[in-house]
C-alpha cells in the first residue's frame, strides 16, 4: 500500500491558462484541500518563456484558491525546499528541459520519496509525463539532453499528454497511435495512457480515477488499443 496522492493533467491552458475553467481549479482545490497551503512549484519546463514568468503565472491561478507558491528556481537550498513544501506542482514546457532540471537540483529521489510517503503532486503536460517512469512517451523535442531518460516514477504507467487520434487529411507522418504502437511493442508488459485535452488521472493510494467526461486510450503490447471510459475502473494501471 502507498499514500501517493497525484492529479495528472494533460494540458495545463484549463488550470493557468488565459481562460481556465471553473473545472479544473474545483478539481485543484478538491485535491489539495485546506491542508496543503505551500505549493512548491516547478518551473523548469520553461523554453522561451522565463522561470519568473512562469511562477507569476501559476501564482496568479492558485493565489485565489488560497495557496502559496514558492518557486524551485529560486530556492537557495532546493532539498530543503522540497522537504518543507505541502505539495508539488510541476509545469508543463519542454519534458526534457524539464527532467534535466530536476536532476541538476539533485531532487529526483527525494521528490519521489516525499510522494510515496503522502505529499500530493499535481503534473501537467510535461509535469504528468514526468510523474512517470521515463520520460520516453513524450510529444517533445529533445532541445537539450538530460543525464538519462528515467523520470520520477511516481506511478508504474506511462503518460502521453495532449494524445489525439485525430489525423489530418494528407498528412503523411505517423499517428500517435503508431508511434505509441511502437513503445509498447519494444516496451512488453509497459502500459501507456493517452490522455485527451480537457482530463486527468486522480491516483490515491491504490486507486486510479479519469476525470474530465472524455475517454483515455490505452496501450499495452499484445492488446488492441482501445478507450478507457471514465465511469470505469482503472486500477489496474498502478499493478506495476
Amino acid at each position: 500500500m502507498t499514500d501517493r496522492r497525484l492529479l495528472l493533467i494533460s494540458n495545463g491552458s484549463e488550470l493557468i491558462g488565459d481562460n481556465p475553467s471553473e473545472f479544473f481549479h474545483a478539481a485543484l482545490k478538491d485535491f489539495l484541500g485546506a491542508a496543503a497551503r505551500r505549493v512548491l512549484f516547478v518551473p523548469f519546463a520553461a523554453v522561451v518563456h522565463s522561470e519568473d514568468g512562469y511562477r507569476d503565472r501559476v501564482r496568479r491561478h492558485f493565489g485565489p484558491l488560497g495557496y502559496e507558491v514558492e518557486s524551485l528556481h529560486e530556492a537557495s537550498d532546493a532539498r530543503a525546499a522540497v522537504e518543507g513544501a505541502d505539495a508539488i506542482a510541476v509545469g508543463g514546457g519542454n519534458t526534457f528541459k524539464l527532467l534535466r532540471g530536476l536532476y541538476e537540483a539533485g531532487v529526483v529521489e527525494l521528490v519521489r520519496e516525499r510522494v510515496a510517503a503522502g505529499t500530493p503532486y499535481v503534473g501537467w503536460s510535461a509535469g504528468s509525463n514526468v510523474a512517470c517512469p521515463t520520460i520516453r512517451t513524450t510529444n517533445d523535442m529533445p532541445v537539450v539532453e538530460p543525464p538519462s531518460f528515467d523520470a520520477l516514477n511516481l506511478v508504474p504507467f506511462q503518460v502521453n499528454p495532449h494524445y489525439t487520434d485525430y489525423h489530418p487529411p494528407g498528412h503523411m507522418g505517423e499517428t500517435r497511435d503508431e508511434r505509441l504502437a511502437e513503445f509498447v511493442h519494444m516496451n512488453p508488459g509497459v502500459r501507456v495512457v493517452g490522455l485527451r485535452e480537457g482530463t486527468m488521472l486522480r491516483v490515491e493510494g491504490d486507486r486510479v480515477k479519469l476525470l474530465g467526461g472524455k475517454p483515455a486510450r490505452h496501450f499495452l503490447k499484445g492488446e488492441e488499443p482501445r478507450d478507457l471510459a471514465p465511469e470505469e475502473s482503472i486500477s489496474f494501471l498502478l499493478q506495476g
